[in-house]
Protein backbone atom coordinates (compact mmCIF):
# COMPACT_ATOMS: atom_id res chain seq x y z
CA UNK A 1 0.00 0.00 0.00
CA UNK A 2 1.15 3.43 -1.19
CA UNK A 3 1.95 5.25 1.98
CA UNK A 4 0.12 8.79 2.75
CA UNK A 5 1.81 12.03 2.66
CA UNK A 6 1.35 14.48 4.92
CA UNK A 7 0.53 18.61 3.35
CA UNK A 8 3.99 19.74 4.98
CA UNK A 9 6.15 16.19 3.59
CA UNK A 10 8.67 17.79 1.43
CA UNK A 11 9.33 20.34 4.47
CA UNK A 12 10.43 17.85 6.73
CA UNK A 13 12.68 16.52 4.19
CA UNK A 14 14.11 19.77 3.02
CA UNK A 15 14.68 20.41 6.81
CA UNK A 16 16.86 16.88 6.77
CA UNK A 17 14.29 14.84 8.64
CA UNK A 18 14.67 10.94 8.68
CA UNK A 19 11.26 9.89 6.81
CA UNK A 20 9.81 6.75 7.93
CA UNK A 21 6.41 4.54 7.79
CA UNK A 22 4.00 5.48 10.25
CA UNK A 23 0.37 4.57 11.03
CA UNK A 24 0.06 4.34 6.68
CA UNK A 25 2.16 7.71 6.83
CA UNK A 26 5.45 9.12 5.72
CA UNK A 27 6.22 10.77 8.70
CA UNK A 28 9.30 12.50 10.63
CA UNK A 29 11.09 10.37 12.99
CA UNK A 30 13.72 12.85 14.01
CA UNK A 31 15.87 16.06 12.85
CA UNK A 32 18.98 15.69 14.73
CA UNK A 33 18.92 13.12 17.73
CA UNK A 34 16.36 11.82 19.92
CA UNK A 35 17.91 12.95 22.95
CA UNK A 36 18.35 16.57 21.70
CA UNK A 37 14.69 16.97 20.31
CA UNK A 38 13.30 15.90 23.78
CA UNK A 39 15.72 18.27 25.27
CA UNK A 40 14.37 21.09 23.49
CA UNK A 41 10.63 20.23 24.43
CA UNK A 42 11.59 19.62 28.10
CA UNK A 43 13.43 22.78 27.93
CA UNK A 44 12.06 25.28 25.73
CA UNK A 45 9.79 24.67 22.73
CA UNK A 46 9.67 22.39 19.65
CA UNK A 47 6.77 21.69 16.99
CA UNK A 48 5.57 18.35 15.93
CA UNK A 49 4.15 17.97 12.58
CA UNK A 50 1.00 15.59 14.05
CA UNK A 51 -1.10 15.38 10.80
CA UNK A 52 -1.22 11.98 10.41
CA UNK A 53 -4.07 11.99 13.26
CA UNK A 54 -7.89 11.57 12.51
CA UNK A 55 -10.64 13.86 12.95
CA UNK A 56 -14.00 13.49 12.72
CA UNK A 57 -17.14 15.81 13.04
CA UNK A 58 -20.41 14.82 14.88
CA UNK A 59 -23.48 16.93 14.15
CA UNK A 60 -27.02 17.50 14.93
CA UNK A 61 -29.74 16.14 17.32
CA UNK A 62 -28.16 12.57 17.74
CA UNK A 63 -24.68 13.62 18.05
CA UNK A 64 -24.19 13.78 21.74
CA UNK A 65 -26.21 10.78 22.33
CA UNK A 66 -23.99 8.95 19.82
CA UNK A 67 -21.11 10.04 21.52
CA UNK A 68 -22.32 8.82 25.04
CA UNK A 69 -22.99 5.64 23.59
CA UNK A 70 -19.81 4.75 22.26
CA UNK A 71 -17.78 6.39 24.51
CA UNK A 72 -16.65 5.85 28.19
CA UNK A 73 -16.35 8.98 29.09
CA UNK A 74 -19.33 11.56 30.37
CA UNK A 75 -19.35 14.02 27.00
CA UNK A 76 -22.58 15.52 28.78
CA UNK A 77 -20.33 17.48 31.11
CA UNK A 78 -18.50 19.19 28.48
CA UNK A 79 -19.21 22.87 27.25
CA UNK A 80 -18.57 24.92 24.17
CA UNK A 81 -14.29 25.26 24.17
CA UNK A 82 -13.59 22.38 26.36
CA UNK A 83 -12.11 19.40 25.38
CA UNK A 84 -11.89 15.62 26.66
CA UNK A 85 -10.34 12.70 27.05
CA UNK A 86 -12.14 8.96 26.13
CA UNK A 87 -12.15 5.68 24.63
CA UNK A 88 -14.14 3.52 22.30
CA UNK A 89 -14.66 0.53 24.33
CA UNK A 90 -15.69 -2.51 22.29
CA UNK A 91 -18.21 -5.37 22.95
CA UNK A 92 -15.18 -7.70 23.89
CA UNK A 93 -13.69 -5.62 27.35
CA UNK A 94 -10.91 -3.87 25.11
CA UNK A 95 -10.77 -0.93 23.77
CA UNK A 96 -11.69 0.23 20.09
CA UNK A 97 -9.27 3.65 20.46
CA UNK A 98 -8.60 6.16 22.70
CA UNK A 99 -9.69 9.62 21.45
CA UNK A 100 -10.27 13.29 22.39
CA UNK A 101 -13.82 14.89 22.50
CA UNK A 102 -14.42 18.60 21.36
CA UNK A 103 -17.59 20.25 22.32
CA UNK A 104 -17.91 23.14 19.60
CA UNK A 105 -21.81 23.54 20.41
CA UNK A 106 -24.43 21.29 21.50
CA UNK A 107 -25.30 19.98 18.31
CA UNK A 108 -21.20 19.90 17.04
CA UNK A 109 -18.03 17.80 18.21
CA UNK A 110 -14.68 16.86 17.10
CA UNK A 111 -13.70 13.68 17.60
CA UNK A 112 -9.65 13.25 17.11
CA UNK A 113 -8.33 9.55 16.68
CA UNK A 114 -5.39 7.90 16.34
CA UNK A 115 -4.19 7.74 12.68
CA UNK A 116 -3.51 4.10 13.00
CA UNK A 117 -6.92 3.46 14.08
CA UNK A 118 -8.77 6.12 11.78
CA UNK A 119 -10.44 3.80 9.33
CA UNK A 120 -10.95 1.21 11.93
CA UNK A 121 -13.12 4.02 14.02
CA UNK A 122 -14.78 5.03 11.37
CA UNK A 123 -16.77 2.23 10.93
CA UNK A 124 -16.93 1.73 14.29
CA UNK A 125 -18.67 4.78 14.96
CA UNK A 126 -20.64 4.58 11.43
CA UNK A 127 -21.84 1.18 12.41
CA UNK A 128 -23.32 2.48 15.58
CA UNK A 129 -24.47 5.62 14.64
CA UNK A 130 -28.31 4.66 15.13
CA UNK A 131 -29.07 8.58 16.39
CA UNK A 132 -28.48 9.53 12.49
CA UNK A 133 -26.13 11.89 13.50
CA UNK A 134 -24.41 13.57 10.63
CA UNK A 135 -20.68 12.45 10.69
CA UNK A 136 -18.12 13.50 8.45
CA UNK A 137 -14.40 12.40 8.16
CA UNK A 138 -11.73 15.76 8.08
CA UNK A 139 -9.06 13.95 8.28
CA UNK A 140 -7.62 14.42 5.15
CA UNK A 141 -8.01 17.83 4.95
CA UNK A 142 -6.94 19.05 8.02
CA UNK A 143 -3.16 19.58 9.56
CA UNK A 144 -2.11 19.60 13.01
CA UNK A 145 0.71 21.28 14.79
CA UNK A 146 2.00 20.52 18.47
CA UNK A 147 4.26 23.43 19.44
CA UNK A 148 5.07 21.54 23.28
CA UNK A 149 7.26 23.30 25.99
CA UNK A 150 7.60 25.76 28.77
CA UNK A 151 8.20 28.43 25.86
CA UNK A 152 5.44 27.13 23.87
CA UNK A 153 3.03 30.34 24.64
CA UNK A 154 5.42 32.37 24.63
CA UNK A 155 6.32 31.15 21.09
CA UNK A 156 2.80 31.29 19.72
CA UNK A 157 1.51 34.84 21.52
CA UNK A 158 2.94 36.67 18.77
CA UNK A 159 0.96 35.02 16.21
CA UNK A 160 -2.22 35.41 18.07
CA UNK A 161 -4.57 38.23 19.75
CA UNK A 162 -5.69 35.06 22.01
CA UNK A 163 -4.65 35.16 25.30
CA UNK A 164 -2.77 31.83 25.26
CA UNK A 165 -1.23 32.26 28.75
CA UNK A 166 -4.52 32.06 30.62
CA UNK A 167 -5.92 29.14 28.41
CA UNK A 168 -6.76 26.42 31.06
CA UNK A 169 -5.68 22.58 30.01
CA UNK A 170 -7.89 20.92 27.86
CA UNK A 171 -9.49 24.12 26.52
CA UNK A 172 -9.64 25.63 22.82
CA UNK A 173 -10.62 28.22 20.96
CA UNK A 174 -11.10 29.25 17.32
CA UNK A 175 -9.13 32.58 16.78
CA UNK A 176 -7.18 34.58 15.13
CA UNK A 177 -3.96 32.69 14.70
CA UNK A 178 -0.80 33.77 11.89
CA UNK A 179 -2.87 36.22 9.73
CA UNK A 180 -5.83 33.11 9.57
CA UNK A 181 -8.67 33.63 10.94
CA UNK A 182 -11.29 30.71 12.75
CA UNK A 183 -8.03 28.58 13.90
CA UNK A 184 -8.25 26.19 16.49
CA UNK A 185 -5.76 26.66 19.22
CA UNK A 186 -6.14 24.00 21.59
CA UNK A 187 -4.79 23.89 25.01
CA UNK A 188 -3.61 20.00 24.93
CA UNK A 189 -0.65 18.00 23.93
CA UNK A 190 1.21 14.21 24.43
CA UNK A 191 4.23 15.65 26.69
CA UNK A 192 3.63 16.74 29.71
CA UNK A 193 5.43 19.94 28.87
CA UNK A 194 2.63 21.81 28.42
CA UNK A 195 1.69 23.93 24.85
CA UNK A 196 -0.52 24.21 22.32
CA UNK A 197 -1.85 21.99 19.60
CA UNK A 198 -2.98 23.87 16.24
CA UNK A 199 -5.60 22.96 13.79
CA UNK A 200 -5.20 24.15 10.47
CA UNK A 201 -6.47 23.79 6.73
CA UNK A 202 -3.85 21.97 4.77
CA UNK A 203 -3.93 24.69 2.19
CA UNK A 204 -2.69 27.49 5.34
CA UNK A 205 -0.20 24.62 6.56
CA UNK A 206 2.83 26.02 5.36
CA UNK A 207 1.95 29.87 6.52
CA UNK A 208 1.52 29.06 9.97
CA UNK A 209 4.63 26.03 10.15
CA UNK A 210 6.88 29.16 8.69
CA UNK A 211 5.02 31.55 11.09
CA UNK A 212 5.71 29.41 14.21
CA UNK A 213 9.18 28.48 13.42
CA UNK A 214 9.63 32.66 12.99
CA UNK A 215 8.55 33.30 16.32
CA UNK A 216 10.26 30.64 17.79
CA UNK A 217 13.73 31.64 16.90
CA UNK A 218 14.19 33.68 19.63
CA UNK A 219 13.28 30.52 22.12
CA UNK A 220 14.98 28.11 20.50
CA UNK A 221 12.54 25.98 18.57
CA UNK A 222 13.10 23.37 16.47
CA UNK A 223 11.06 21.27 14.63
CA UNK A 224 10.52 17.68 16.30
CA UNK A 225 10.28 14.11 15.42
CA UNK A 226 7.85 10.60 16.04
CA UNK A 227 11.15 10.06 18.06
CA UNK A 228 11.30 11.83 21.05
CA UNK A 229 7.19 12.49 21.03
CA UNK A 230 7.90 8.99 22.32
CA UNK A 231 10.42 9.44 24.85
CA UNK A 232 8.35 12.64 26.16
CA UNK A 233 4.84 11.08 26.58
CA UNK A 234 6.52 8.05 28.15
CA UNK A 235 8.32 10.03 30.86
CA UNK A 236 4.53 10.85 31.56
CA UNK A 237 3.29 7.48 31.75
CA UNK A 238 0.68 8.25 28.62
CA UNK A 239 -0.37 4.93 26.93
CA UNK A 240 -0.17 4.49 23.28
CA UNK A 241 -2.64 2.77 21.40
CA UNK A 242 -1.01 -0.67 20.07
CA UNK A 243 1.56 -0.42 22.81
CA UNK A 244 0.35 -0.12 25.64
CA UNK A 245 -3.89 -0.24 25.29
CA UNK A 246 -5.24 -2.32 22.03
CA UNK A 247 -8.82 -4.30 21.24
CA UNK A 248 -7.37 -7.14 23.89
CA UNK A 249 -6.69 -4.63 26.74
CA UNK A 250 -9.01 -3.62 29.32
CA UNK A 251 -9.23 0.39 29.86
CA UNK A 252 -9.25 -0.71 33.81
CA UNK A 253 -6.02 -2.88 33.38
CA UNK A 254 -4.76 -0.40 31.83
CA UNK A 255 -5.56 2.90 34.81
CA UNK A 256 -8.15 4.57 32.67
CA UNK A 257 -10.85 3.95 35.47
CA UNK A 258 -11.08 7.54 35.68
CA UNK A 259 -12.53 7.60 32.11
CA UNK A 260 -14.84 5.12 32.45
CA UNK A 261 -18.39 6.57 33.87
CA UNK A 262 -20.84 4.25 34.75
CA UNK A 263 -23.65 6.45 35.54
CA UNK A 264 -24.47 6.55 32.03
CA UNK A 265 -24.74 3.41 29.64
CA UNK A 266 -22.14 2.73 27.01
CA UNK A 267 -20.72 0.16 24.69
CA UNK A 268 -19.88 -2.84 27.26
CA UNK A 269 -20.55 -1.23 30.43
CA UNK A 270 -22.11 -3.81 32.04
CA UNK A 271 -19.43 -6.09 31.82
CA UNK A 272 -16.58 -3.69 32.50
CA UNK A 273 -18.62 -2.16 36.07
CA UNK A 274 -18.18 -5.96 36.50
CA UNK A 275 -14.65 -6.18 36.19
CA UNK A 276 -14.47 -2.86 38.30
CA UNK A 277 -16.60 -4.50 41.19
CA UNK A 278 -14.62 -7.88 41.02
CA UNK A 279 -10.84 -6.11 40.58
CA UNK A 280 -8.64 -6.54 37.90
CA UNK A 281 -5.89 -9.62 37.69
CA UNK A 282 -3.11 -7.82 36.11
CA UNK A 283 -2.25 -4.25 35.80
CA UNK A 284 -0.43 -1.69 33.71
CA UNK A 285 2.25 -0.10 35.82
CA UNK A 286 5.46 1.87 35.50
CA UNK A 287 9.22 0.71 36.50
CA UNK A 288 12.13 2.57 36.37
CA UNK A 289 15.38 0.07 36.20
CA UNK A 290 17.79 -0.21 38.85
CA UNK A 291 20.14 -2.22 37.01
CA UNK A 292 21.66 -0.53 33.96
CA UNK A 293 19.83 -1.69 31.17
CA UNK A 294 17.11 -0.08 28.29
CA UNK A 295 13.96 -2.05 28.69
CA UNK A 296 11.85 -2.28 24.94
CA UNK A 297 8.65 -3.53 24.25
CA UNK A 298 7.44 -7.44 24.28
CA UNK A 299 10.76 -7.94 26.63
CA UNK A 300 9.82 -10.39 29.63
CA UNK A 301 8.83 -9.42 32.99
CA UNK A 302 9.97 -11.90 35.67
CA UNK A 303 10.10 -12.13 39.52
CA UNK A 304 12.95 -13.15 41.68
CA UNK A 305 12.59 -16.59 40.93
CA UNK A 306 12.59 -15.82 37.39
CA UNK A 307 9.09 -16.72 36.69
CA UNK A 308 7.29 -14.28 34.20
CA UNK A 309 4.87 -11.79 35.42
CA UNK A 310 4.07 -10.00 32.24
CA UNK A 311 5.60 -8.18 29.43
CA UNK A 312 7.18 -4.57 28.80
CA UNK A 313 4.64 -2.62 26.11
CA UNK A 314 7.10 0.44 26.09
CA UNK A 315 10.48 1.14 27.50
CA UNK A 316 13.31 3.89 26.86
CA UNK A 317 16.29 5.22 28.21
CA UNK A 318 14.62 8.64 29.74
CA UNK A 319 16.43 11.28 28.52
CA UNK A 320 15.15 13.64 31.54
CA UNK A 321 16.10 10.78 34.33
CA UNK A 322 19.28 9.18 32.53
CA UNK A 323 17.55 5.91 33.67
CA UNK A 324 15.73 3.03 31.76
CA UNK A 325 11.82 2.96 32.50
CA UNK A 326 9.16 1.51 30.61
CA UNK A 327 5.31 0.50 31.13
CA UNK A 328 4.05 -3.27 31.21
CA UNK A 329 1.50 -5.61 32.47
CA UNK A 330 1.77 -7.34 35.73
CA UNK A 331 0.03 -9.29 38.17
CA UNK A 332 -2.40 -7.23 40.21
CA UNK A 333 0.18 -8.82 43.37
CA UNK A 334 3.07 -7.54 42.16
CA UNK A 335 1.76 -3.73 40.93
CA UNK A 336 2.46 -1.92 43.98
CA UNK A 337 5.00 1.01 44.18
CA UNK A 338 8.34 -0.27 45.55
CA UNK A 339 7.86 -3.51 44.17
CA UNK A 340 10.59 -4.91 42.36
CA UNK A 341 10.48 -7.02 39.39
CA UNK A 342 13.15 -8.03 36.55
CA UNK A 343 13.32 -7.22 32.85
CA UNK A 344 14.82 -9.89 31.07
CA UNK A 345 17.14 -8.66 28.27
CA UNK A 346 18.74 -10.68 26.06
CA UNK A 347 18.52 -14.11 28.66
CA UNK A 348 19.62 -11.62 31.43
CA UNK A 349 17.36 -9.91 34.47
CA UNK A 350 17.83 -6.89 35.21
CA UNK A 351 16.71 -5.65 38.71
CA UNK A 352 13.97 -2.58 38.14
CA UNK A 353 11.26 -1.72 40.37
CA UNK A 354 7.45 -0.64 40.05
CA UNK A 355 6.97 3.48 40.59
CA UNK A 356 4.12 5.80 40.69
CA UNK A 357 3.64 7.45 37.29
CA UNK A 358 4.70 9.83 36.55
CA UNK A 359 8.29 9.23 35.96
CA UNK A 360 9.12 12.68 35.26
CA UNK A 361 7.32 15.21 38.09
CA UNK A 362 5.98 18.65 36.51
Amino acid sequence: MELKKIALNDVHVALGAKMVPFAGYNMPVRYTSDIEEHNTVRNAVGIFDVSHMGEFMVRGDGALELIQRTTSNDASKLTDGKVQYSCFPNDEGGIVDDLLVYRFSEQEYMLVVNASNIDKDWEWLTSHNTEGAELENISDQLSLFAVQGPKAAETLQALTSVDLASMAYYTFVKGEFAGLQDVLISATGYTGAGGFEIYVKNEDARQVFDAMMEAGKAFGIKPIGLGARDTLRLEMGFCLYGNDINDATSPLEAGLGWIMKFDKEFTNSENLKAQKAEGVRRKLVGFEMLDKAIPRAHYELVDATGATIGEVTSGTMSPTLGKGIGLGYVKQEMSKPGTELYVRVRNKDMKAQVVKLPFVKK
